[in-house]
């Protein structure tokens, strides 16, 4: 093949010139071929590296460098040429037939993730912001082990799969991620000598060593998407990596404590987490977990994310071979272990170029074909019959995550598709962070705009139109919003305040400057879970004759079901790596406990069947046929089950909006600029219109909806108003939790019938009534903030006093159980009403060492 460097100047082409010039550079041209191979050309060779691993520190002065040379110019041109003919100025175009298919929370995404990897056959790329290899696709584990994502990898690998990984290599400082735990799991899982040894390549990326990558350090921006892509036949992406914390299901469940056995367990390890009561602790240590499931319940969390099969596979293909030539390129360039990967499409030297393929005079490392076969052989190759969507992938990429010049094609998306709505706009995000125009600094995305213009033509024209937000209670993991540690979080949530409703130049504030009321327009949710910890009497006397906490016994159940499977997570590589058996002492030490405490399960009358047995988790009792708390047995003294409910925030990832039932945008994607800017975090989303269309209703009139849009937005609404059954670990047979050639199941019954019509006074008054009585009984109960009676930090010391009561729990121990259960009945689905109130009266975001004019952005 030609061969074209992408890296200099030197074109290898002209070895073969005979002109005087090239015989005066090079006069003894058999000498040169005769030295190939020998010690002093490979010296030489190896003084070329180290010259160009120096010449990074010139970077430092010149922050074009990937943008200045002549092919660079012409690859950058290419690139925008490309983008201008696409619609959003997107990469890719938009591609009709697609066959693609919603996920609601991790159990049922999982679950499809977990039979699509098992089929592979040729090829798996996984990005991730961070991945886990410990996690366990399908529950519970201890009946699932063969479940485990590094498991099912490691048979892939072994069956010849090749499995290329990119994951974002964190500021330490900073971050919990332990991306360095994860690259060298997966590494380790095939070792030299094994089958399936090489097939498992893994990098790591922004590179934070100076002597490395000098000029090229981002310490402020992420790489956040999280897609996969197999075989070229299908896609996943969405809001969900393949990282503890992300599975859940329908019901939310916040316990996690099996009196009849731990095995039983759903969350192992440090896949049982509340970010506001203990962010992950050293995650390299995956088995074990600091906070009591016996004490505290978990954070819950919402997510939704799409399957592809069709032509948009192709394009989250490229976007992800970009991404590893360009990081071969950045941090790899002289390793081996790191092959360069050409792609069917982009052949010859101009076009492998557009996907940042290098072939330089002295390359380290092979150049692979992909696919692996040919694009003709996929199912969705020129088949018009694939399927009905029609979509376009659309990202944010710039020079320090991609190489590229900068794409926002994400925030024109938005922006384009809001601005065109008639009826509403329903967004789901983890957070909400935009502008309305120049007069909002440090916020620069404009999406903010098209909502307000959107609203203010709906309110002049006499036309019915929402935009219904639903977000995190509170963004990001703080655990008191009192505390100083807690600075970053409130100026996140100062900035959403800001973006929604307070100030002239916020979105309701210019709505009203055109004499438009937004309360009829604008409308803002957050989600809730409660739950009670079985924590039962018997488990308590469990606890008091073995000597062993129930903490200590969960801490066992890790180490049994997650201490198989990597040996060794140090670099293999490492000379000075060794093992340490003292983890194996450990081991041994918990396992004694936990025979010693189940040995008493008898004797305290655990397990015999003429006791009352308390279910392990009440949450069923929001969702659809739940039944009522009030029904719900109690072993024991009725008052001490007081001490057991819990609640927490549901905490919401997803990255998605839909528009008048017709429009889908999801991905990894956050409204805030980190997001939708380009050149700060990178991210991959993808805008779905399925040409499938269905009778509905809009406003109460006929309305031809799309089908795909339709069906996500009412099983959100229902599962949102606990009008969706508690879901089975078992996801065998539901279709919804298989991959994307097996359609969405939707239920229809009056419950669809109920959220058919988003406009519907019925479904609105419902879904209002229901927040309202889901936000008091919360409020009542548990004093949870935010809440709108906190107007300053004096009111949060009267509305929650600090020490008062743990997290989560019961605020007032004295009202009577038989109110509290009563009170618990009212509350059906998590929705709840977002306070938009809270801390109107106080400083949020007073500058200091967190928040200051330097580190603004990290929080927009």
């Amino acid at each position: 093949m030609d061969g074209h460097s992408h890296g200099s100047s030197h074109d290898p082409r002209i070895d073969d010139d005979p002109t005087a010039a090239n015989k005066a550079k090079h006069p003894f041209p058999g000498l040169r071929e005769k030295l190939k191979g020998t010690h002093l050309y490979d010296a030489k060779v190896k003084a070329i590296h180290f010259k160009h691993k120096l010449g990074k520190f010139h970077n430092l002065i010149n922050p074009n460098h990937r943008h200045d040379e002549a092919h660079e110019k012409a690859t950058d041109e290419k690139r925008t040429k490309i983008a201008e003919s696409h619609r959003f100025e997107s990469f890719a175009p938009e591609r009709s037939n697609n066959k693609i298919k919603w996920y609601i929370d991790g159990r049922d995404y999982f679950w499809a993730v977990s039979v699509a990897l098992e089929r592979a056959k040729e090829s798996i790329y996984i990005e991730d912001w961070w991945l886990s290899p410990e996690l366990f696709l399908r529950r519970p584990p201890y009946y699932n082990q063969e479940w485990r994502l590094d498991q099912v990898l490691k048979r892939r690998a072994e069956a010849g799969v090749k499995i290329f990984v990119i994951v974002y290599k964190e500021v330490a400082q900073a971050l919990t991620c332990n991306s360095a735990h994860t690259k060298h799991a997966l590494q380790n899982l095939c070792p030299e000598g094994s089958p399936g040894y090489g097939n498992i390549n893994i990098m790591r990326h922004p590179d934070h060593n100076v002597f490395e990558n000098a000029g090229d350090m981002t310490f402020y921006w992420a790489h956040h998407e999280k897609f996969i892509v197999i075989d070229y036949e299908l896609a996943f992406i969405g809001g969900l990596d393949l990282c503890f914390g992300r599975w859940d299901n329908w019901q939310h469940q916040l316990s996690d404590v099996h009196p009849e056995g731990v095995q039983n367990e759903i969350f192992p390890g440090q896949d049982f987490n509340n970010n506001r009561i203990m962010d992950f602790q050293t995650v390299d240590d995956w088995k074990s977990n600091e906070l009591s499931k016996a004490e505290y319940g978990r954070m819950p969390w919402h997510d939704v994310a799409m399957g592809v099969v069709g032509e948009c596979v192709y394009d989250i293909a490229e976007h992800f071979i970009l991404r590893w030539n360009f990081v071969k390129r950045d941090k790899y360039k002289r390793d081996e272990k790191y092959p360069w990967l050409t792609f069917e499409g982009r052949e010859g030297p101009e076009a492998e170029a557009l996907v940042a393929v290098q072939r330089p005079k002295h390359p380290v490392g092979d150049y692979i074909h992909h696919p692996l076969s040919p694009l003709n052989t996929k199912q969705w190759y020129n088949n018009p019959e694939m399927g009905t969507v029609d979509a376009q992938v659309v990202r944010s990429s710039g020079d320090w995550s991609s190489g590229i010049l900068t794409e926002h094609s994400i925030q024109n998306a938005y922006c384009e598709i809001i601005s065109n709505a008639q009826h509403y706009v329903y967004i789901e995000n983890q957070f909400f962070i935009t502008a309305t125009g120049e007069h909002q600094a440090p916020i620069h995305n404009t999406i903010g705009r098209a909502i307000a213009d959107a609203c203010i033509r709906a309110g002049k024209e006499g036309r019915k139109f929402r935009v219904i937000i639903v977000i995190p209670a509170i963004p990001g993991f703080a655990g008191d919003l009192r505390e100083d540690a807690a600075a970053g979080t409130r100026a996140i949530m100062d900035y959403q305040y800001k973006s929604i409703h307070r100030g002239e130049h916020s979105i309701c504030g210019q709505i009203e400057k055109e004499g438009v009321d937004s309360k009829n327009h604008i409308f803002c949710f957050n989600l809730r879970s409660v739950d009670r910890l079985n924590k039962t009497p018997a488990l308590q006397k469990q606890e008091e004759e073995s000597g062993i906490k129930y903490q200590d016994v969960q801490r066992a159940e890790a180490e049994e079901i997650m201490g198989e499977g990597v040996i060794n997570t140090t670099d293999s590589h490492d000379p000075m790596a060794k093992r340490d058996d003292s983890n194996n002492e450990k081991a041994e030490h918990l396992t004694d406990q936990k025979r010693q405490f189940e040995a008493q399960q008898e004797k305290v009358g655990v397990g015999s069947g003429d006791r009352v047995k308390t279910t392990d988790t009440i949450s069923q009792t929001a969702m659809l046929n739940g039944g009522k708390v009030s029904d719900q047995n109690w072993e024991g003294d009725p008052e001490q089950e007081k001490e057991n409910f819990v609640q927490e925030e549901l905490y919401i990832h997803g990255k998605v909006c839909i528009v008048d039932d017709r429009t889908v945008i999801c991905g990894s994607s956050n409204i805030n600029d980190r997001s939708q800017l380009g050149f700060h975090d990178s991210e991959l989303s993808i805008v779905m219109q399925d040409a499938n269309m269905i009778e509905s209703t809009m406003d109460g009139q006929p309305f031809q909806a799309g089908h795909h849009a339709v069906t996500l937005r009412r099983m959100l609404w229902r599962e949102h108003l606990g009008l969706l059954p508690a879901q089975e670990m078992d996801a065998t047979k539901d279709p919804n939790a298989q991959p994307p050639e097996v359609p969405n199941e939707v239920f229809s019954d009056s419950h669809d019938s109920l959220v058919a019509d988003p406009l519907s006074e019925d479904l609105w008054s419902l879904w209002t009534s229901q927040a309202t009585t889901n936000t008091n009984m919360f409020r009542h109960l548990f004093r949870a903030d935010p809440d709108d009676h906190i107007k300053s930090f004096d009111d949060y010391k009267d509305f929650s006093p600090k020490g008062k009561i743990k997290q989560g729990h019961l605020h007032d121990p004295y009202m009577p159980v038989k109110e509290v259960r009563q009170k618990l009945d009212q509350i059906r689905g998590h929705l709840v009403w977002m306070p938009l109130d809270f801390l109107k009266d106080a400083n949020m975001a007073e500058k200091g060492l967190q928040v200051n004019s330097w580190t603004e952005s990290v929080y927009t």
